[in-house]
């Protein structure tokens, strides 16, 4: 299943608005609560200026960049952990998530209905997170129920198991993420398949109205978010998800003379698509060549067999070696041929950890 980051607020704060121009997949936006009740998923393409730079250098057949998925999450509400507002249901989508990308009302209008009745981005981030805490809390009680029990058998794994769900249980109780606490490599394996939403990354999107799409820093609400955010150690991305959906429906160059007028250099969903793609700990390599030049995801801290995988399963069976040249290095020097020349391409073999912007080709026999 590919990586997927959730789209997740209140109600009526942007979400739907902010995928449909991630995605052109046109999720139902309106003005009322729970719009949207099954999650909508969307595949988007992340900017990479990179691809263009190499297809000027082996001007191939065409260009592919890599994709990952959005989710569309319906609305929570206070009182979610307890099933309001469908709440159970949309707790479970977001569990099925990699990250969660948080949009926070930071504009004022009259005319959307906030569901607190007034615009209060820190209340709207501790009103989920809340709901969150609550929800890992029940989670996490009753698997130490269960693991105390175990502990009879006299097995060492739940001993661990237990200390470490006492610590997020403990963190939980006094309202900070489980994410707050530090896990071994084993703790992490053992608690795995908890899937606690609270352990997730989470990455804000403070979406303000078009007057400040272009220079936020007067806004109080996104200072507030800002802070925040920094308590916890997570980024924020500014976006006009309004005006983004418009930016989405253009091209070319009436895209870019509209960002011109707006007194944008790029759009802001580029700058949410590829936050988020790091948020969920991706990284991309490349292939150049005449056919295609394409980006390939791979996770951090993949080995060169496994990125050859992405490709095909026979390069990862029948691996031998890669050929690498780091993206900087090729660029500099124009050409393959330069670059070989200037000792810039190596062969790696199997235990070589594949960087960001790594130009690859393998060699492989099966």
């Amino acid at each position: 299943m590919p990586l997927q980051a959730g789209i997740v607020g209140l109600p009526n704060v942007g979400k739907s608005t902010l995928f449909n121009a991630i995605t052109k997949a046109g999720a139902e936006a309106a003005n009322y609560p729970f719009c949207t009740i099954d999650p909508n998923v969307g595949v988007v393409e992340v900017p990479d200026p990179r691809l263009q730079k190499l297809a000027e250098i082996v001007h191939p057949k065409r260009i592919v960049p890599t994709a990952f998925e959005f989710v569309d999450i319906a609305g929570l509400v206070k009182g979610a952990s307890k099933g309001e507002g469908l709440g159970n249901r949309f707790l479970g989508h977001i569990r099925e998530v990699d990250a969660i990308v948080h949009v926070v009302r930071c504009f004022e209008n009259g005319d959307i209905t906030h569901v607190s009745g007034s615009v209060d981005p820190i209340r709207d981030i501790e009103t989920i997170d809340l709901e969150l805490i609550l929800a890992d809390l029940e989670t996490v009680q009753k698997r130490l129920e269960r693991t105390k029990k175990n502990m009879k058998s006299g097995d060492k794994r739940f001993r661990l198991e237990a200390e470490a769900l006492e610590r997020i249980a403990a963190a939980l109780e006094a309202g900070q993420a489980a994410r707050s606490v530090e896990l071994n490599d084993e703790e992490q394996a053992l608690l795995r398949d908890l899937h606690l939403l609270t352990r997730k990354p989470v990455l804000y999107v403070a979406n303000v109205g078009e007057e400040d799409a272009a220079d936020s820093s007067a806004n109080v609400h996104v200072k507030a978010v800002e802070a925040r955010a920094e308590t916890e150690g997570a980024q924020v991305v500014v976006v006009c998800a309004q005006l983004e959906s418009e930016i989405a429906e253009l091209e070319g160059e009436d895209r870019d003379a509209f960002l011109s007028d707006l007194g944008l250099a790029e759009a802001g969903l580029d700058r949410l698509i590829r936050k988020a793609y790091q948020l969920l700990g991706l990284r991309t390599y490349f292939t150049a060549g005449e056919p295609e030049v394409r980006a390939w995801t791979i996770r951090t801290g993949t080995k060169a067999p496994q990125a050859a995988g992405v490709i095909h399963s026979d390069f990862e069976r029948g691996f031998i070696r890669a050929e690498v040249v780091a993206y900087e290095d090729l660029i500099a020097a124009g050409s393959y041929q330069v670059a070989r020349e200037q000792g810039k391409v190596r062969l790696e073999g199997k235990d070589y950890i594949v960087e960001d912007g790594d130009v690859m080709h393998f060699r492989f026999n099966v």
